[in-house]
């Protein structure tokens, strides 16, 4: 099989060869069988070996322990490192620095693509506003306000009013509208990206003769609100890397643009995702992309462009690249935030329900667990190494996801109620309960730090919100262990279980609000 071929896979039956579509489809079940088998299996062994479990329980809290410490201090150091990128003048670094560049930072053009579906003008104008407002010139911006057909006449509407209002300020503007149902292709985000660029190709890139090394593509979510020193940032990233054009370029997604309205758990469930990006930014080795990030438009042309058959198509790139490339792609940090929408809707229970979907579907990039390893035994040049080591990465984090808060919460009661009357009357018995919550009350320190540099990552508080408000955001940290059970564990074995019987999700567009209507009880 050719290699342009088995980067464009989107599932199993994609596949001609039986034996090909065998082993995929056993890849797309692994991750669901190893975290089922987990918790079938420490059920079973509760009643058949609750010694033996007894002592992995132990072991697996003190594991729990230490991972928390060794997170909480990367955490600590993105964050010291991030406010000191934030205070810095790239522009002026990057005029500082040109001297020793292999080109000038002058000849990178930006594209940014923006892909949008029913979202409000309000949400729309607070992206193009902070665009127009960055601390970077705007004479080699091609701006693209992907829309979709299925968005109706109104979403047109607001582009048309987008466009009247900010187009002018670019160096070029367009606006592109995705048919619907194009054979082949899964409705989604990937699909939609994937049009709009071989439109501005076509339109602006070609005509114009700008060298496609020359170009950053910059793909945000319609409610991105960038750093005022994003665009100089990235060219002075991107401009000190050795091998840029193999490499994608990450910002710190935190979501902060309607966060003073959003209930807690909605506020836990966003923030902790924002931490966990921010401690990968300190390890880079494990980074791939997600939701908003930039890279090279060369590089994405060779591999044409996004998937148009999958959900999870902001990670997807980085697998399909690291395939594309023989092993040779990689993500940088930026250690620079940019800013999106907490979940959000018009009454409590809708905003359960979204932030579970969301969680969802972000749980559903298990489907690049198949796609990667069957890559790795198709691509023989990638080394031995990478492929084990990210093969072991990439099934230990979705396999933690699905599986490590219920052990925690769960696990402890498991041999003292299914071990039977020999096993309870032992003393590793009375001792169990004890060891565990002393070890769980020391990864307290997690909900501490939380709540600490939750609380420092804030917008200003609005005006009419009271000092109360600041303090409900620390209390809200009590929620987390509730929240990384409904809002992580549960989502995340769904997903696993739905890829694992092949029952294939579709994308769902998050919903953008910004202010809470009323409720509905």
């Amino acid at each position: 099989m050719e290699k342009k071929e088995y980067i464009k896979i989107g599932q199993a039956s994609d596949l001609a060869d039986k034996k090909e579509r065998r082993l995929y489809r056993f890849l797309e079940i692994l991750p669901g069988l190893l975290s089922w088998g987990t918790l079938g299996g420490v059920v079973f062994l509760s009643w058949l070996q609750p010694v033996w479990i007894a002592f992995f329980i132990i072991a697996f809290d003190i594991y729990w322990l230490l991972r928390t410490i060794f997170l909480t201090i990367h955490l600590r150091s993105c964050f010291n490192r991030m406010e000191k990128v934030k205070k810095t003048d790239w522009l002026e670094e990057l005029k500082k620095d040109e001297a020793g560049f292999e080109m000038s930072w002058q000849e990178i053009y930006h594209l940014i693509i923006l892909p949008t579906y029913k979202e409000s003008l309000e949400v729309a104008e607070g992206t193009f506003r902070s665009l127009s407002q960055i601390n970077y010139s705007l004479d080699k911006f091609i701006v693209v306000l992907a829309c979709e057909e299925k968005g109706g006449e109104e979403a047109l509407k607001i582009a048309r009013e987008i466009e009247e209002k900010y187009g002018r300020i670019f160096f070029k503007f367009l606006t592109t509208v995705h048919p619907m149902d194009i054979p082949g292709e899964l409705a989604g985000k990937g699909a939609n990206e994937t049009w709009a660029a071989r439109e501005v190709k076509e339109k602006i890139i070609d005509p114009l003769k700008i060298p496609y090394e020359n170009i950053l593509v910059s793909v945000f979510d319609i409610d991105t609100v960038v750093h005022e020193q994003y665009f100089a940032r990235l060219a002075w990233v991107f401009l000190k890397t050795a091998d840029r054009l193999h490499s994608s370029y990450q910002p710190i997604p935190v979501f902060n643009n309607n966060i003073w309205d959003a209930p807690a758990f909605s506020r836990v469930a966003a923030q902790s995702s924002t931490f966990w990006q921010m401690m990968l930014q300190e390890r880079p080795e494990h980074m791939i992309t997600f939701s908003s990030h930039s890279m090279s438009f060369k590089s994405l042309a060779e591999m044409d462009f996004w998937s148009v058959k999958n959900v999870s198509e902001d990670s997807r790139i980085f697998w399909q690249a690291l395939l594309f490339y023989d092993g040779r792609y990689k993500v940088e940090p930026l250690y620079l935030p940019v800013s999106m929408d907490a979940n959000l809707a018009q009454s409590f229970w809708r905003t359960v329900l979204n932030v579970y979907k969301q969680h969802r579907r972000w749980a559903w990039g298990a489907e690049n667990i198949a796609y990667a390893l069957f890559g790795f035994f198709q691509n023989k040049k990638i080394s031995r190494r990478a492929k084990l080591f990210w093969t072991f990465d990439h099934l230990e984090a979705f396999w933690s996801w699905a599986t490590n808060a219920l052990l925690i919460c769960f696990l402890g009661w498991l041999p003292l109620a299914l071990g039977g009357q020999k096993f309870n009357v032992t003393v590793l018995s009375y001792n169990l309960p004890q060891i565990t919550k002393f070890l769980m009350t020391l990864t307290m320190i997690g909900l501490i730090v939380s709540a600490i540099y939750g609380i420092n990552l804030l917008t200003p508080r609005p005006k009419n919100r009271g000092f109360w408000h600041s303090f409900l955001m620390a209390a809200q940290w009590v929620l987390l262990p509730l929240t990384i059970i409904i809002f992580g564990a549960i989502p995340g074995l769904e997903a696993q279980t739905r890829l694992m019987l092949g029952k294939y999700m579709g994308f769902w567009v998050t919903p953008k609000e910004r202010k809470i209507g009323e409720q509905v009880n």
